[in-house]
Parts: C-alpha cells; sequence; structure tokens
C-alpha cells in the first residue's frame, strides 16, 4: 500500500477521499492547500503518492505542487483530480482525474 498526501481545499472531498484511500489500506495525510502540503513534504518526504486538486487558493497550484514534490520526492507519482474540462498530465508519472470521480477510479490510479 502506499503513502499518500491528499491536496484538496474543499474539505469534504478531502475527508472523502482520505477515508476511501485509508479503508482501502493506505497511509493517507491531508492538506487544503498546495503550501501546505509543501510543509508537509518538506517534513516528511516519504510519500509515494501525491493526491492533489489543481486549482486551490494560496501561492502554489497542484501543477507547481507536483513539480516541487517531485524535486523534494523524486519518483512521487501525482495524480491531479479536476473539474476543468480536459484535464491532461503534464509530466511523467503524472495522472488526471477528472471530477466527479468514483471511489474506484480514484483507488485504480493511486495503485
Amino acid at each position: 500500500m502506499a503513502k499518500v498526501l491528499v491536496v484538496e481545499d474543499e474539505m469534504l472531498i478531502r475527508e472523502l477521499a482520505c477515508e476511501d484511500l485509508a479503508d482501502a489500506g493506505h497511509q493517507v495525510a491531508s492538506a487544503g492547500s498546495g503550501d501546505e502540503a509543501l510543509a508537509i513534504l518538506q517534513a516528511d518526504p516519504s510519500f509515494g503518492v501525491l493526491f492533489t486538486d489543481i486549482h486551490m487558493p494560496g501561492e502554489i497550484d497542484g501543477w507547481e505542487l507536483a513539480r516541487l514534490a517531485r524535486e523534494l520526492v523524486p519518483g512521487i507519482k501525482a495524480i491531479f483530480a479536476t473539474g476543468a474540462h480536459d484535464p491532461s498530465p503534464r509530466g511523467e508519472g503524472e495522472e488526471c482525474l477528472r471530477k466527479p470521480y468514483t471511489r474506484q477510479s480514484m483507488l485504480d490510479l493511486v495503485g
């Protein structure tokens, strides 16, 4: 099972994703913004998966967070969840999941 950092500004979506991942056996931490997530990764670079929204409040959006996360945690898998039209990954080891997504589609991408 993976150690997953869930980054989502919508509290209910964040809590549900964390619960679903934990129920599936993953170790989960969460953040409500990219800035908060970056601080978590700096303190604990042992995460294997970053599951993040793209558009969030604060200085760091999901794309930038993934770039910075790869500097701190080389090889971290980035999964972007977004309500934007036609999301597409920008780099290797990235996946996009369109909102609203199902529990199973999230779990399939996390692995």
